[in-house]
């Protein structure tokens, strides 16, 4: 029996686990960088004991097998959860746990080293009769190949892929993902298969026991996905035939038994607008989107990994599948800026609704990586939670979960709350019309700002800010005789106090009128339907004031304390959009190399994604002060591109 459990994982996974031992009375460790000490983590408060591993970057902490080895024995733990991600996938590390004498909660090393190379798990699964695209050499590519998907062979989460639609740009292509999953696991090793337009990504969860048993949980559907990376998922996947479902739940079986699996894992195929079914790959883990199968089939699949570390044995067959459920990623991230990511001080992170009102009602469940007070910081994953609901019919789950992000409070770094309320709203999707190209289609529409709504939030930011300083409504006092101007979020707010309470005088919002203004909550009258706002602002560490409403929330600029650092430097000038580290320069650009407008110059990594930074127009490049490996911070001065002369152009 496991008594005490290591958790060689950090953020929501880690918490997710601990959850699951604190109801089944075993004990919890926790391991935790210096970046995850100076911020607090949610996940070492959570452990009953902790273990520092010296450093902040992953590779020296989370991806260090020894050291979480080592922190396992120290603290008494007899087995090692390993979450996902980091060494989640790493039969080398499963091997060092079980020689240590400790439990190890996942697949036999031998399952896992199978699937580690998805160039290799092809070949197993082609012997196992599993469908699967054929794979193309990149050397002998033709135009009738294209498009073709670039791959890492080791690893996941989107790093290392590339769609490539030239064969001019196929060798740029492939040293750069060559060069990210190099970064990121440590291989270099891509291969290339044909790429499938408007496909859906859809995927089975597996558990299989030691003794021959094999359950196939149900389709899950993570087509939603931003840099080949998911951001919805759901379960059961909508829409498939009858016959489709059974013949991906069957090859799910097949792949499982091909290697021996033990435990809980995922297999992943893309389903072409034909109805083809192709296998992607094996996740040898638990997934992050593992919720939406929990709470349709009413299972723990953290306890029964537990269980089946064990040595339990599963019963012939699983619960049978009830109702829908769907989750949403809550990202520190701004979708409008090519997916940055905001790290920075959550100051609320509040979604109301959670539990079910009766035993077959509605429910709403968030799993959390942070929680108020908590920082975002530059080292890890962006993400700050899932919010998942689960309701009889697929309607009334996504409804469920659209409102409850709506009506939620998130006040901090940029999220990507505003686009996942909009995406669950859209017809393609409530219509079950949705492939991997859906933010590819309508990304520019789905970030597109609420300029009427932005512009009376500003309105209430600004009488709410007028009564905090101290200008109550009513009684016998000097009024001034010209109206009172504030500036939040670009939109400049004029308004006049009177002895019976506030006067918009802005001419783009004269249908407002001002029924009740506190400090901290402003009630409006827009066009004879009143709108109730919530204000909150934070003091001298953040320039922003939050306003929610129960329709859309704002995240306004006040009184910025520092000026934006693009105003001060020449133009052409190339700076950090974040904190994160320079991972590689353009090859053979230096100073005074000729560049072309958008020529990615710079690729920078930070919070686990890589972003180009490209010249902003046609020149030289007259000075590159970035240089592999160093850390950067935001505003940082990283190069500068000259513009040619008109006649050079």
């Amino acid at each position: 029996m496991i008594t005490s459990l290591l958790v060689a994982n950090r953020g929501e996974i880690a918490c997710r686990v601990f959850r699951t031992c604190r109801e089944r009375g075993i004990g919890t460790v926790a391991v935790f960088s210096d970046a995850d000490a100076d911020a607090g983590a949610l996940h070492v408060r959570e452990a009953d004991t902790a273990v520092r591993l010296p450093g902040s970057a992953p590779a020296d902490t989370y991806l260090r097998g020894d050291l979480i080895v080592k922190a396992a024995l120290a603290a008494g733990a007899d087995a090692v959860h390993p979450g996902y991600g980091f060494l989640s996938e790493s039969a080398e590390f499963a091997r060092a746990v079980l020689d240590a004498g400790l439990v190890w909660v996942g697949p036999p090393p031998e399952a896992i080293e199978a699937m580690a190379s998805k160039r290799r798990a092809k070949e197993l699964m082609a012997a196992a009769g599993v469908p699967l695209l054929a794979p193309v050499d990149p050397a002998s590519a033709t135009e009738a190949d294209l498009p073709l998907l670039l791959k890492a062979a080791a690893g996941g989460g989107g790093r290392g892929m590339r769609v490539v639609r030239s064969l001019d740009a196929l060798a740029d292509e492939l040293a750069a993902a060559s060069a990210e999953a190099r970064s990121a696991f440590g291989d270099g090793e891509v291969f290339a298969e044909p790429y499938v337009e408007r496909g859906r990504h859809v995927e089975v969860q597996i558990l299989a026991d030691a003794y021959g048993t094999v359950w196939a949980l149900g389709t899950r559907d993570c087509s939603l996905q931003r840099r080949h990376q998911k951001v919805i998922e759901e379960s059961p996947a909508p829409g498939l035939p009858a016959a489709l479902r059974a013949t991906l739940t069957d090859a799910a079986v097949a792949a499982a038994r091909a290697v021996e699996y033990r435990g809980a894992g995922t297999v992943e195929f893309l389903i072409s607008p034909a109805g083809g079914a192709y296998f992607l790959e094996m996740n040898t883990r638990l997934q992050v989107e593992h919720p939406v199968t929990e709470e349709v089939f009413g299972l723990d699949l953290v306890a029964l990994q537990l269980a089946l570390a064990e040595g339990a044995k599963l019963p012939p067959e699983p619960p049978s599948p009830v109702g829908h459920a769907v989750e949403a990623r809550l990202y520190a991230e701004d979708p409008s800026r090519g997916w940055a990511p905001q790290p920075g001080r959550v100051h609320e992170l509040t979604v109301w609704g959670v539990g079910a009102t009766d035993a077959g009602g509605p429910r709403l469940r968030v799993d959390a990586g942070y929680t108020s007070g908590d920082s975002v910081g530059v080292h890890y994953d962006s993400m700050l939670a899932k919010v998942i609901a689960w309701a009889p019919t697929r309607a009334e789950a996504v409804r469920l979960l659209g409102d409850a992000l709506r009506r939620a409070r998130v006040h901090g770094p940029v999220t990507n709350r505003e686009l996942l309320v909009r995406s669950l709203c859209h017809p393609d999707f409530t219509g079950g019309q949705f492939d991997t190209g859906f933010y590819e289609r309508h990304l520019d529409a789905l970030t597109e700002s609420d300029g009427e709504g932005a512009r009376h939030a500003a309105v209430a930011a600004a009488l709410a800010d007028a009564v905090r300083r101290g200008h109550p409504v009513g009684g016998w006092r000097n009024l001034a005789s010209q109206p009172q101007t504030k500036t939040y979020g670009g939109y400049e707010v004029r308004y006049h106090r009177t002895r019976d309470g506030f006067r918009v005088e802005d001419d783009a919002v004269r249908a407002v009128r001002v029924v009740a203004v506190a400090p901290h909550r402003v009630t409006l009258e827009v066009d004879g339907v009143q709108r109730h706002f919530d204000v909150a602002e934070y003091g001298n560490d953040d320039d922003h004031v939050y306003v929610d409403s129960p329709t859309a929330s704002y995240r306004l600029l006040a009184h910025p304390r520092f000026t934006d650092p693009r105003t001060a430097t020449a133009p052409g000038s190339l700076l950090a959009p974040m904190p994160g580290t320079v991972v590689r320069i353009a090859h053979g650009i230096g100073e005074g190399s000729a560049v072309t407008a958008g020529q990615p110059l710079i690729w920078l990594e930070a919070m686990k994604m890589e972003h180009r930074i490209v010249s902003p127009a046609s020149g030289t490049l007259t000075a590159l002060h970035a240089a592999p490996g160093s850390q950067v911070e935001v505003g940082a001065l990283l190069a500068v591109v000259t513009d040619l002369p008109q006649g050079e152009l």
